[in-house]
């Protein structure tokens, strides 16, 4: 943490510590930049997926040589790290493994790492509503001897027809019951989470089903029992107010005659 004393008396000290202070906002200039190119969220179990990773300036702030280790939970898998300089390339390597390691030095001139990954929708091993259980597309690590620093980390949803199904059921029951103040509705969408959790996915289903019923069936009954109330306050007031003009009429004298 940088102190700074400010110096009234000082217009050059002044100056100083602005120009400081200006340095630490912005942070260091050129570091090492990385793009994500991934243009999806969720996949398919089974379902083949492609993503593109750029590391930009990638010797800013690193060592002249470092290692980049790339790891994924993809099967399948293929990698191809290209090594550019001002767009030309100057090294590739290819990987079929699910983890790899690529020697970058600072003699190769590179200015770009540019790692495109393929590989197979992983097997679902734990099935979780909330967070929707997810798998590593790919973790980017930079080696340095001993030392290791996380460039990069992304997951993704993976899902099954059945899962994916049971998710949406879920999801339209927990709408359902949000809106109501059914306790039983309520219950019954736990159940349909647990089963979810435990990958009984028919179960998850019918139970997320009977959870939207009893919460809709409950949300019309509060309707009916305000809308009952609302008719008999107003058979109340109309009856109050026939009840105050039959009062008043009956206590009026007899028609005075015009003259």
């Amino acid at each position: 943490m940088i102190k700074m004393s400010w110096i009234r008396s000082s217009k050059g000290a002044t100056l100083v510590a602005l120009l400081a202070l200006l340095l630490a906002v912005a942070g260091p200039a050129g570091a090492l930049t990385l793009t994500d190119e991934t243009d999806f969220q969720e996949s398919r179990v089974g379902e083949t997926v492609s993503t593109t990773v750029v590391i930009e300036d990638p010797f800013t702030d690193q060592p002249d040589e470092w290692t980049l280790r790339g790891t994924t939970e993809l099967t399948n898998v293929s990698w191809v790290v290209t090594v550019r300089q001002q767009g030309n390339q100057v090294n590739q390597s290819q990987y079929s493994d699910q983890t790899f390691e690529e020697p970058l030095a600072l003699d190769n001139n590179g200015d770009e790492v540019r790692i495109e990954l393929t590989g197979d929708t992983p097997a679902v091993e734990n099935y979780t509503y909330d967070p929707p259980q997810s798998y590593v597309l790919w973790d980017l690590v930079a080696v340095t001897g001993n030392s290791e620093s996380t460039l990069n980390t992304t997951s993704v949803h993976h899902y099954t027809n059945e899962s994916d199904g049971a998710r949406n059921a879920i999801d339209e029951a927990a709408t359902a019951v949000n809106g109501s103040d059914s306790q039983e509705a309520q219950d019954q969408l736990d159940r349909a989470i647990e089963a979810y959790n435990g990958g009984q996915f028919g179960l998850a289903n019918n139970t997320a089903q009977d959870a939207k019923n009893q919460a809709e069936s409950a949300e019309q009954s509060q309707q009916q029992t305000q809308t009952l109330i609302y008719v008999a306050v107003a058979l109340v007031v109309l009856a109050l107010v026939g009840g105050g003009i039959y009062y008043w009429r009956s206590n009026q004298g007899p028609d005075t005659k015009l003259q």
